[in-house]
Parts: C-alpha cells; structure tokens; sequence
C-alpha cells in the first residue's frame, strides 16, 4: 500500500533553498518499503532522461539461454527549469556540476505504478567526491519512472555481448540526515 509521503519531506520540498531548484515537483506517494528515515530531511529533486544500458549474456540460472543483464545507468540530470545539473553513471553515481559526487547502493525496491517502466528505489548513498550539494546526502528515491526495463527479446547465442540502450526518466529525491 502506498504511503504518503512524511511531513518533514513535504514541508522540505514546499521550502528548499537549493539554488539550482525554481520549484520542485510535487511530493509523490510512495510505497512503505521505501520511505526515507524520520531523520531525514529532503535536500534536492531532480528529474532526470537517459537510458538503461544492458547486455545480452548466458543466463547463470538456465544453462543454454540467453538474456538481458543490466550493466549501468547513463542519464542527465536537470534543475526544475530544464537546465542539466549533472548526470547519473556506473557505480551508481550522481555527481553534479558543482564536483559533488555521491555512490549508492540499493537499500529497497518496489514495482513501478507503471507496469513497464523500472522499479522504484530506495538507496543508502554517501560522499565520494569534495563539497558540495551532494556531500550530505544519506539516501535517494528514485520515482515516477518511464520505461528503462530490459528488452523482451533479441538475446540470444547470436547477439551475446551486444548491448541495449532503453530510455527511461526518473525523478531522483536526495535526503540528507544533517550530519
């Protein structure tokens, strides 16, 4: 079942002060399973177009098939105004033009409303670059996305290390704890 959104993140997200942000999306629900800590304050929203990068490879649960493996994220990100910001690669990272960069892993995942597009996340994230708008961020959401899901087909022992750039958008909600 969904859940609305804390009301420390809606009175965060109705008052951030980031320069980059003339306005930010609206909060969205989310499911239980990834709701950010009660400590936790939202510190930057920002939407986001790239791709899905995977690669057909042999399946390690069916000897003898094939299929689509994800490899990484390739996407831009932008402020409220449509201006790119930074961009979201391999690792996961996020790094933003002001050289704040953070890395991220998977805390928490729930189906997407929309049945073909990504799941949505939550990550623990932490600072692995200097200063900046990124540096105290402690976890990311990654919501309202489109599209992204692996092909449903053409993997096979033909195409075994090709790979497949699917678009998708997101928005990703970056929280901090204060630290």
């Amino acid at each position: 079942m969904y859940q609305r959104m804390s009301a420390v993140a809606l009175l965060a997200v109705l008052n951030a002060g980031c320069a980059t942000i003339e306005s930010t999306p609206a909060p969205v629900s989310v499911p239980a399973a990834i709701e950010t800590g009660p400590n936790e304050s939202l510190a930057l929203v920002t939407p986001a177009q790239g791709v899905q990068i995977y690669e057909c490879r042999a399946s390690t649960n069916r000897p003898g098939t094939y299929e689509w493996a994800f490899v990484a994220p390739d996407a831009d990100l932008f402020d409220q105004k449509g201006n790119k910001i930074g961009r979201h690669y391999a690792g996961p990272h996020w790094e933003l033009a002001d050289g704040s960069k953070i890395v991220a892993s998977v805390k928490a995942r729930a189906d997407a409303p929309q049945a073909d597009a990504i799941p949505w996340l939550l990550l623990s994230a932490r600072s692995v670059g200097p200063a900046g708008s990124l540096s105290k961020v402690s976890s990311i959401q990654r919501t309202n996305t489109v599209g992204g899901l692996a092909p449903r087909n053409g993997c096979s022992q033909a195409t075994a290390g090709k790979p497949a750039r699917v678009h998708y958008s997101a928005h990703y909600y970056f929280f901090s704890n204060g630290k």
